[in-house]
């Protein structure tokens, strides 16, 4: 059963209302906020009020999915903030630091994070620690090893634990409570000792990352002020390459001062160095964990001490990362700083706005809960960028491309235009200094490709969505055709990490499973012949907008390069499924240079495969495909559906392939090459059945517990719940049913809103089977909508009113005419002017 988080309503401003009933977080120094706990729970029963919510940051849980592989980020950050300041646990599952298992211990409260990353542990850097008690500065545990303790546990068995957008909690098992938030690259800390502690100390780890990577570690302590400095050498989480980075941190008393710590040194391992204030002074060859421990005077407050910690952090040198500090945390005020990040937060979210009347209460958190998570990543490093100076904006965090092209940016493009022409504004200058526009990167490094060169769909959403508005944005229309011009023509050095393959690409129109080049790996061969087609499809959209027509033609023509590593004959093995052997027939599998047919097992990296095949980056993957199996991957023609329905015998037969899909477990919700087919029932006139199936997926894959994310996109998750489906770089949202009676969405650049409407809504069956949920008609501003299938661009420039009139009936259609249908390359659906 979903698990729901309500007011912890200790000071809530609105009503003024005493403290909760349960027992939680000490509440003397708790912010004037609506936050979580992840005991707090709410009915699912359906609201019984239309709101205009101007707090929806009430509304999110940002403990979904911290546990059981979501490796969801729950700590304090703003929206894209470089620093993301959280509680960092040894659990096997800490890519993102938190995991939400009380049996786990806290470790440590680090600066910077990922979230719903794989790969080995990313960032997490510069951990501080509160000790209450030592007896003596010397027998201080400092290690990692030795200073771990648990947090406390609630009778429901849950940690201790509290958070809202810009605001995290957890009390600890010593009794310290700690409280953060942040700012974009500074993270305040405040640390509450309990009454026992009269000579609170503080430990600041340089060394311990999440890779416990360490090299080259700095570490000065300022005897006057307590001011730590310092930095380290860190090694990649998804690639080659190692990283500096640089902290400052500064403490304060809270409600009392001081001047100085009353004992300071350096601790190397398990051992404090009282009165040493830098590394060298210090034989830290031997051992790798380093950093600094400082005691302080305890509070006149016979209660309890407090004391704040501001940790400014910069990729370029400690000095920066103390005017960071100093610049955007200049007062240590911690209710400012929460109240400031959640105005942020709420400017943000409310942009979209949903109608709660009919709706369970679980399903509007989920639905704000993630688009919460959407605005996480990638990160704004602008002014942190240690490789070149440019007055450009500069993200980082791009943990992929591939990931995330397919519906990250399309929900910007409808709430967030501005932040996302900077992201494709510090893409573009990625490529002018590097060469190709960036695909994963992490902490200023290059990581390894998982798809394509899935950067040109990303600019080619902006600027198919955004051409008109280009120049107002600062966005160069030259300048971002010639960053596509050289993924599409350019090959790189190591195209692991940067562009693709190009010249075989152009030599051959597919990717060759025998050719191997000196830069880079021989495998993903048809997954990125089906991930090159769809680049140059957007490639080609955006010639079109230029009125390069012979770019239009060329760039259409790769587009169509599917078709070569298309084999009619290959069949899905002791296929005896309801939906007929052809169902599992015709599909992509890798090819020679020669032309002859190799051989990979459909079945290959699914559930069903019987050598528990992986499809990973694995120089011994030669099977050709990446992280999904053949039977989905062969499904990826985003750009011409219309033509795979053919490939495949017909709508008939194609509506039997997608339902062999689900019925046997090809589908997978946690990997994105999946994510279109729920909705691939439209091209074949059958809407109906992508309503219910999408509506299946999220009964069955989300909820708001703590294991209630799947390991899939939140922006995934936030179009099914809109009953939308975006097509990246067109002018198209594929529609169903919203979950909510009405939606609006505020588009700041066009200063519009565009408003859905459901006339008949009455709810969302639970288990997503059947309802009034299926489209029989649509109107757009009182006018009849020529397809009951899509929506283009032009109705949320308007600001548009689309009005949706319901069945139950799942047989529902696109409609009659010539244009019902969404659009294809084959069928002329993308020959017209954008």
């Amino acid at each position: 059963m979903a698990r729901w988080l309500v007011l912890l309503s200790v000071l809530f401003l609105l009503s003024g209302s005493s403290a909760h009933p349960h027992t939680r977080l000490a509440t003397h120094s708790r912010p004037k906020l609506t936050v979580r706990s992840q005991t707090d729970k709410a009915s699912s029963s359906p609201g019984n009020t239309t709101i205009t919510n101007s707090d929806p940051a009430s509304l999110v849980n940002v403990f979904i999915g911290t546990t059981n592989g979501g490796h969801v980020f729950p700590g304090a950050t703003l929206p894209h903030g470089m620093v993301k300041v959280g509680l960092d646990t040894d659990s096997p599952g800490n890519q993102a630091g938190y995991d939400a298992n009380p049996i786990f211990n806290a470790i440590g409260f680090s600066q910077l994070h990922d979230s719903g990353t794989g790969g080995d542990i990313s960032l997490s850097n510069f951990k501080l620690w509160p000790l209450p008690e030592c007896d003596s500065f010397a027998s201080c545990n400092t290690s990692l090893f030795f200073r771990k303790t648990l947090r406390k546990v609630l009778p429901d068995g849950s940690p201790d634990d509290a958070g809202s957008p810009g605001y995290f909690a957890t009390n600890l098992s010593t009794g310290v409570q700690v409280e953060l938030t942040a700012s974009r690259r500074t993270a305040l800390h405040r640390y509450t000792f309990p009454p026992s502690s009269r000579e609170p100390r503080i430990v600041v780890d340089i060394t311990n990352d999440g890779m416990n990577s360490a090299t080259e570690p700095v570490v000065n302590i300022n005897t006057t002020t307590g001011r730590v400095t310092g930095g380290a050498r860190f090694a990649s989480s998804f690639g080659p390459g190692r990283y500096n980075v640089y902290t400052c941190v500064d403490f304060k008393g809270d409600g009392y001062d001081f001047e100085a710590p009353t004992e300071y040194g350096v601790w190397l391992g398990n051992t404090p160095v009282q009165n040493s204030t830098q590394v060298i002074q210090l034989y830290s060859g031997f051992l790798s964990e380093i950093g600094a421990l400082l005691t302080f005077p305890p509070s006149p407050n016979p209660v309890h001490t407090t004391i704040l910690a501001r940790v400014g952090v910069s990729f370029i040198s400690s000095d920066q990362a103390c005017a960071n500090a100093e610049s955007e945390i200049p007062n240590f005020d911690f209710d400012e700083t929460v109240t400031t990040a959640r105005e942020t937060w709420n400017e943000l979210l409310s942009r979209i706005q949903v109608d709660t009347q009919g709706v369970d209460k679980e399903i509007t958190e989920l639905f704000y809960s993630s688009l919460y998570r959407t605005h996480i990543s990638p990160a704004d490093y602008t002014g942190e960028n240690p490789n070149w100076s440019s007055t450009e904006p500069y993200y980082d965090s791009f943990y992929c491309n591939w990931d995330t092209y397919r519906t990250l940016y399309p929900l910007m493009s409808l709430h967030d235009p501005e932040v996302f022409a900077r992201i494709v504004r510090g893409m573009i200058n990625i490529q002018q200094h590097e060469g190709w526009l960036p695909e994963c990167r992490g902490a200023t490094l290059q990581q390894w490709i998982q798809g394509g060169s899935n950067g040109d769909p990303i600019l080619g959403e902006f600027f198919v969505k955004f051409h008109e508005h280009a120049s107002a944005l600062n966005v160069s229309a030259n300048d971002l055709y010639t960053a596509l011009l050289a993924d599409a023509e350019e090959q790189p050095p190591n195209w692991n990490l940067q562009g693709r393959q190009a010249t075989v690409w152009k030599q051959y129109n597919f990717i060759p499973s025998d050719v191997y080049d000196s830069g880079g790996t021989a495998t993903k061969q048809v997954s990125r012949t089906l991930e090159y087609s769809f680049g140059d499809f957007s490639i080609s959209q955006v010639a079109k907008i230029l009125n390069k027509t012979d770019d239009v033609a060329k760039y259409q023509a790769r587009a169509g390069n599917f078709i070569n590593v298309w084999n009619e004959k290959i069949t899905l093995p002791g296929n005896s499924s309801n939906q007929g052997h052809d169902a599992g027939k015709s599909l992509s599998p890798p090819r020679f240079a020669d032309g002859q047919w190799n051989y990979t097992d459909p079945r290959h990296c699914s559930v069903n495969d019987p050598l528990d095949s992986t499809c990973y980056l694995d120089v011994t993957n030669h099977d050709g495909f990446y992280e999904s199996s053949p039977m989905v991957y062969s499904q990826y023609i985003p750009q011409d559906t219309a033509k795979l329905i053919l490939l495949q015998g017909g709508n008939e037969s194609f509506i039997n392939r997608l339902d062999l899909i689900f019925d046997q477990n090809y589908f997978d919700v946690t990997d994105e090459p999946s994510q279109q087919i729920p909705f691939m029932y439209h091209y074949a006139n059958r809407p109906g059945l992508s309503t219910q199936r999408s509506r299946m997926i999220i009964a069955e894959s989300y909820n708001t517990s703590v294991s209630g994310l799947p390991g899939a996109m939140a922006s995934f998750a936030v179009f099914y719940l809109l009953g939308m489906y975006p097509l990246p770089a067109t002018r198209q949202f594929l529609l169903a049913s919203p979950y909510f009676p009405k939606v609006t969405f505020h588009n700041p650049l066009f200063n519009t809103t565009t408003t859905i409407i459901t006339n008949n809504f009455t709810g969302n069956p639970q288990d997503g089977i059947g309802g009034t949920v299926f489209v029989k008609s649509v109107t757009v501003d009182g006018q009849s909508w020529h397809s009951n299938c899509y929506l283009d661009w032009d109705v949320f420039v308007k600001g548009s009113t689309i009005e949706l009139e319901l069945t139950s009936d799942i047989n529902t259609t696109c409609g009659e005419g010539s244009d019902a249908l969404p659009p294809s390359l084959s069928t002329g659906g993308y020959s017209g002017s954008i």
